[in-house]
């Protein structure tokens, strides 16, 4: 990989951290000048950055406007969540199969700092964790096309994921949720770990559904 294409690869990422830590609002406009003053890029780096964004979701471009932050629905983070049960349940599956026992190891450690994060209601730290679980259970799983579009999807619907981690209550709902998912991958069970991901992912579709 050449130092152009990292260079590219990181303008990108930090254009994304940035949309997903909300700097920048739904439909907001994206102008190349300010992003390029702001990430010290040229504005060619920029453009490719804000074409690869779109192509993620984050970014819708417009006819002669130039880009925006795309406006992600309700409705549409719901779908979001609906197609990720079946990528989710995979990669939750395929982690109870292929979990060696070093793995396990690091999985009941995350287990516990999730559990004791969850118990001081440190929301942030909670968050964190979470994304971290996801992140462990789709590498443990193996399954590099799931793990890319499962990547594209989280995106997508970040803004929403943020404001139901917030939600009152939802905290003393999700944990149980989350231990249930790594106990079952613990177990090695494919199907428990399976059906506790589903059980966790339609919790969150219903809560998206009163919200909306």
């Amino acid at each position: 990989m050449t130092d152009a294409t990292t260079d590219q690869q990181d303008l990108t990422a930090r254009i994304r951290d940035a949309i997903l830590r909300s700097d920048f609002a739904p439909h907001q406009r994206l102008i190349e000048a300010d992003l390029s003053d702001r990430f010290e890029a040229s504005r060619a780096s920029v453009r490719t950055a804000l074409l690869e964004l779109a192509g993620e979701g984050l970014v819708e471009r417009l006819p002669n406007r130039g880009a925006r932050v795309r406006a992600i629905s309700v409705e549409e983070a719901i779908e979001i969540v609906e197609v990720r049960m079946g990528l989710e349940e995979l990669c939750a599956r395929k982690a109870a199969e292929n979990l060696s026992d070093e793995d396990a190891a690091e999985l009941a450690a995350l287990r516990d700092r999730i559990a004791e994060a969850a118990g001081r209601g440190d929301l942030v730290g909670y968050a964190a964790l979470n994304q971290e679980m996801d992140r462990r259970l789709r590498d443990l799983s193996g399954h590099v096309t799931a793990t890319q579009l499962l990547e594209r999807l989280l995106a997508q619907s970040a803004r929403h994921q943020f404001r139901l981690a917030y939600h009152p209550g939802r905290i003393n709902q999700s944990a149980p949720e989350h231990i249930a998912i790594i106990d079952a991958v613990l177990a090695r069970d494919p199907d428990a770990a399976a059906a506790a991901t589903r059980h966790h992912l339609q919790g969150i579709v219903d809560l998206l559904s009163e919200l909306r």
